[in-house]
C-alpha cells in the first residue's frame, strides 16, 4: 500500500523505500503513537485503516478520524466505524444529503453502513420506519421454477437486506419490528404508487432496476424521509438490451443539488484481504471498461 519495506532492528523500526513513501510511513506511526500515548487503544484494523487514509491523503488527520468525525454510529448491538476515506464520506453524505448513490464493487460496505444509518435514525427516532428495498432479477435462474408464492420466491432475492438487518438487531427485536411493519423489506415493484414519508429507504441491487423503476423510486420519497441507493454496475443481471436505471441515473441525476454520489473501489473492500485482489484482477482484466465510472 505505501510501497515500503519495513524491519525490526531491537526497539528500531526500519522502513526502506522512497523519500515520499517513509515519510507516509513514519506519520502513520507518529499520529497512531500519540493517540495511543492519549490511551486510546487501536486495533489491528486500525492500523491498517489509517495506513490507508495516509497513503490516499499524507495530510490526513488521523486524530479528525479516528476521534472527532464523528465515524463511529451505533447501529443497536453494532457499533460502525468507516474503514476507509470513501466510507467515511459516505456516511457523512448520508447525514448531509436526502438522496444519496453509493456506487461500487462487491464487499466495499454500501449495504451495511446505509443499513446502519437506517437502524441509527429509527432507534433516535429521526424516522419512523425502515423500508429496504431490492430488484426480484433473475440471475441465472427463473423465478418460476422456484418453489412456493410468489413472498417465498421473493423471499431469496431479499435475504441479504435480512441478513444485515439480524447483524445489528437482536433478533426477537428485528422480527418485532418487522411484524409491525415499522421495518419492511420488499421487491422494489412494491414501491409503485406510495408516497414515502418520514422513512428510511434503502434500494439495494440498484443496478438491476430498468430505467422506469429508478426514476418511479426516486419520485417515492416523501417528507422527512432519506434514501440511499446502492448498486455495483459491474454486476448488471438486466436480460441484454435493457438499460439499467443506476447507470441512467448517474447521468441523469448526477448534477442535481442535494443528491449526493460516493464512488467506491477496491481500496474500501472490507471483506476477506483476497476479495479485494479479486476486484482490482477483474477491473485489470476488463481494462477498466466496465469498471464504475463517473458521469461526464
Amino acid at each position: 500500500m505505501l510501497n515500503v519495506r519495513v524491519r525490526t532492528q531491537g526497539n528500531e523500526l526500519i522502513v526502506e523505500g522512497q523519500p515520499d513513501d517513509t515519510a507516509r510511513v513514519a506519520s502513520v506511526v507518529s499520529q497512531l503513537a500519540t493517540l495511543i500515548t492519549e490511551g486510546h487503544g487501536i486495533s489491528v484494523r486500525d492500523v491498517k485503516t489509517a495506513t490507508q487514509l495516509v497513503a490516499e491523503d499524507p495530510n490526513v488527520d488521523l486524530r479528525d478520524h479516528f476521534l472527532k468525525g464523528g465515524q463511529f454510529r451505533q447501529a443497536g448491538k453494532r457499533r460502525i466505524t468507516a474503514k476507509s476515506a470513501n466510507q467515511r464520506r459516505y456516511l457523512d453524505a448520508i447525514e448531509e444529503h436526502d438522496i444519496v448513490f453509493g456506487i461500487g464493487p462487491a464487499g466495499t460496505g454500501k449495504t451495511y453502513l446505509a443499513m446502519a444509518q437506517a437502524v441509527n435514525y429509527l432507534l433516535s427516532k429521526k424516522v419512523s420506519r425502515i423500508i429496504l428495498a431490492r430488484p426480484a432479477v433473475e440471475a441465472g435462474e427463473k423465478l418460476g421454477f422456484l418453489p412456493g408464492d410468489l413472498q417465498e420466491k421473493v423471499n431469496p432475492y431479499l435475504r441479504p437486506l435480512y441478513d444485515a438487518l439480524y447483524d445489528m438487531l437482536d433478533l426477537e427485536k428485528a422480527e418485532r419490528l418487522l411484524e409491525r411493519g415499522t421495518i419492511e423489506v420488499a421487491p422494489i415493484a412494491f414501491m409503485r404508487g406510495r408516497t414515502l414519508n418520514d422513512a428510511f429507504v434503502i434500494l439495494d441491487e440498484a443496478q438491476n432496476t430498468t430505467a422506469e423503476q429508478m426514476k418511479m423510486f426516486l419520485t417515492r420519497l416523501g417528507f422527512g424521509s432519506k434514501a440511499v441507493v446502492t448498486g455495483d454496475i459491474t454486476q448488471i443481471d438486466l436480460p441484454s438490451g435493457r438499460p439499467s436505471g443506476l447507470v441512467e441515473a448517474m447521468h441523469v441525476v448526477g448534477k442535481v443539488e442535494g443528491i449526493e454520489f460516493v464512488y467506491f473501489d477496491e481500496r474500501d473492500v472490507v471483506r476477506h484481504k483476497l476479495v479485494q485482489a479479486i476486484v482490482k484482477a477483474y477491473e485489470s482484466y476488463g481494462g477498466g471498461a466496465h469498471g464504475t465510472r463517473r458521469p461526464a
